[in-house]
């Protein structure tokens, strides 16, 4: 067990100042003051900050890349590489290679970082179509592997596979049905590219079928101007997008730009996420498409982010962190489980200082990060 005192609580609206007991993994009281228990760990945090754990909803566990080569393949993703960024909660994804890369890795990566500590979902799939399954079938995988959760598929991109309006509405109608049958999500991971088609696939299918739109969930929203506008059309229809995150201060200023021009167009705000594509490559082309230069993104670009925006952008605390927390939670539905500091909910918190630096990490009730410290690598780091 675990008493944490003194907490300024973002949950991740602000409640103030709350006690908070963790015991079996989940937040099990929360008050203005609780009492002593036997047996917990108590841990002072007077003038500090309590959030729930940020949930990154598309990173490459097992790497992405390769499209410069077999050299370019990204390395896997690290427990320390997760909670450096503060995340608690994370799906993995395949991406360009689903050839070298399978669900079977994808999988058992999957489970090594859940017996490490943090929670995992997975989407199988990759670019291609058909899609790669463990089982051989996307509704079998989705209904009997318990971490699968929907599919990720690329549209509107140069590596896509050009699939036509009727085979994704196919495709669609498998991962609904599948999540249906199995009490989870059922949702398509979108990949979407520079192609001027845009979301024009997915309008075209929401208009021939009575698929939900909660089903499609396209990504990469802010990479080009067609492609926000469509989102942002997209989400007045009820539908969720998700932003990438980046490393560079260019791309935080970028991802800021897109959510502000979503609040000014009247999107409602409940429907954006941001996601890092961690350990994905991210490249550039010339216009031929020939490889300019190719890198790795890292995972703590969401913390970054959300930081970026509350001391660059001005925007308060609470609101920044619904983009990485209660947003992702909702269209992947799993909060209150997740995505919220609440009585019931999974225990994965973070603890900031003041300048929301991260002090502390916890996942699933376990302390992963101290003072600032990691303490709990993977089996494997030094």
């Amino acid at each position: 067990m675990l008493l944490i005192r003194n907490a300024e609580v973002y949950a991740p609206e602000y409640i103030g100042k709350k006690d908070i007991l963790v015991a079996g993994g989940k937040i099990e009281r929360m008050a203005d003051t609780l009492p002593e228990f036997d047996g917990a760990e108590v841990i002072d945090v007077a003038g500090k900050i309590v959030t729930p754990g940020i949930i990154d909803r598309h990173v490459h566990i097992t790497g992405g890349g390769g499209e410069g080569s077999f050299k370019t393949q990204a390395p896997r993703v690290e427990l320390s590489n997760l909670v450096e960024g503060g995340v608690t909660t994370v799906v993995g994804v395949l991406g360009t290679d689903g050839i070298s890369r399978s669900v079977e890795n994808l999988l058992a990566k999957a489970k090594a970082l859940k017996e490490e500590g943090v929670s995992v979902y997975v989407c199988c799939g990759a670019y291609g179509y058909p899609s790669p399954t463990l089982t051989g079938d996307v509704s079998k995988d989705i209904m009997f592997v318990d971490e699968i959760i929907g599919l990720k598929l690329a549209v509107s991109d140069h590596r896509a596979p050009n699939i036509n309006v009727d085979e994704l509405i196919r495709v669609a109608s498998d991962v609904r049905t599948a999540g249906m049958l199995s009490g989870k999500p059922g949702i398509m991971c979108l990949h979407m590219g520079d192609d001027k088609k845009g979301l024009e696939p997915i309008f075209k299918a929401l208009e021939e079928t009575s698929i939900p739109i909660k089903t499609f969930q396209p990504t990469h929203c802010g990479r080009n101007k067609k492609l926000m506008t469509d989102a942002f059309k997209f989400a007045k229809m009820g539908g969720t997008f998700d932003v990438t995150c980046s490393q560079s201060e260019k791309k935080f200023i970028e991802v800021a730009g897109v959510l502000k021009a979503a609040k000014e167009d009247g999107v409602p705000m409940d429907k954006v996420t941001i996601s890092s594509d961690g350990f994905g490559s991210f490249s550039n082309y010339d216009a031929a498409g020939r490889l300019l230069n190719i890198g790795v993104a890292e995972v703590n670009t969401m913390y970054r982010q959300v930081v970026y925006q509350v001391k660059h952008e001005g925007m308060e605390l609470a609101e920044a962190l619904t983009y990485a927390t209660c947003n992702v939670a909702k269209a992947l539905e799993i909060y209150p489980k997740k995505g919220c500091v609440a009585e019931g909910s999974d225990a994965d918190l973070i603890i900031l200082n003041n300048d929301l630096t991260m002090d502390g990490v916890i996942a699933m009730g376990v302390e992963m990060m101290k003072d600032g410290v990691i303490i709990k690598k993977g089996t494997y780091e030094n």
